[in-house]
């Protein structure tokens, strides 16, 4: 299980686009939003924790592994 702390996710649209950005960069992962406390969990089956990071940096927000 991977854990981003993601302070500038703010909203459900902020929340889609990381979702989607992460099932584009690894399909089979499962990803679980946290919005209230800004964390994203991601059991990766294919992507590592750097390919990840970068996907959701490339997507405009900060991921700060936790």
């Amino acid at each position: 299980m991977i854990t981003f702390q993601i302070e500038d996710m703010t909203c459900g649209h902020c929340a889609s686009k990381i979702t989607k950005v992460i099932k584009a960069t690894d399909t089979l992962a499962t990803v679980q939003i946290d919005l209230s406390n800004h964390r994203v969990q991601i059991e990766p089956k294919q992507a590592n924790v750097t390919e990840l990071s970068k996907a959701i940096k490339d997507a405009g927000y900060a991921p700060m592994p936790v």
